[in-house]
């Protein structure tokens, strides 16, 4: 709509829902500020019953999980044991009302947690925080837990848009990560060779303030990163382990 000229003032869409993969609240913001809606997040897996499983009210602070259809639990990923409430680890399905196919404690690899607190929304169902990411998506880098959303975060909280891809390897026997990350247009126009670096400088240690350890930053050039038209390939791994 940008790149089009069109005004969001001028179309009628208010409110949107968001799924399919993990965003962040700073992308919320985003998409907020930037299409004029609100927008809500709302969860679920082809596996249950496609989206529906839970969704936010109009408190935007925890999806509602639909507890007459499905029995939540948040386990260890570890260990399979319960969690309590609160603790973040790997969201459990039961679904009760599913034929055919009948899933029973059925793993979603999404990491989150789990609140029972009495919502101002009114409804009493369980929520579920927004997922950190998934456990097979969460990258071990020298004994670090890091999840592509933290690194998201970061490039939004510095007013850049979240256009990366995480790139680890192993040299010498030691992890390395490299982000590299899509300069915007104005990047371009008005950057030095100078000021770039000073950005991948600022980049560098946000990111090393936020992951506990030292990325290497690589600014290229808009829409160079690969698209796709289902979820979003963030993270290459080139270890051989």
């Amino acid at each position: 709509m940008r790149d089009m000229g069109i005004d969001p003032s001028s179309i009628r869409l208010r409110a949107g829902f968001f799924g399919a993969e993990p965003w962040t609240e700073e992308m919320r913001q985003q998409i907020q500020t930037l299409l004029g809606v609100k927008a809500y997040d709302i969860y679920g897996l082809s596996e249950t019953c496609g989206p529906g499983v839970a969704f936010e009210c109009t408190e935007q602070n925890g999806m509602h999980i639909n507890e007459d259809f499905f029995y939540a639990e948040v386990i260890d990923p570890q260990t399979g044991k319960p969690l309590p409430d609160g603790e973040y680890g790997e969201l459990v399905f039961t679904c009760f009302a599913k034929q055919a196919l009948p899933l029973i404690r059925y793993r979603t690899r999404d990491i989150c947690a789990l609140s029972r607190e009495k919502c101002a929304c009114g409804r009493t169902f369980v929520k579920m925080t927004k997922p950190r990411g998934r456990s097979d998506d969460m990258l071990i880098i020298r004994g670090i837990n890091v999840f592509p959303s933290q690194v998201e975060s970061v490039l939004l909280s510095l007013g850049m848009q979240p256009n990366y891809l995480l790139e680890v390897d192993r040299v010498n026997n030691l992890d390395t990560l490299t982000i590299k990350i899509e300069m915007t247009p104005d990047m371009l126009v008005g950057g030095t060779v100078r000021g770039l670096e000073a950005i991948e400088r600022r980049v560098a240690s946000a990111m090393q303030s936020t992951l506990n350890i030292s990325p290497k930053i690589k600014l290229v050039e808009p829409k160079s990163l690969p698209r796709s038209e289902g979820k979003a390939t963030r993270v290459i791994d080139k270890r051989k382990i």
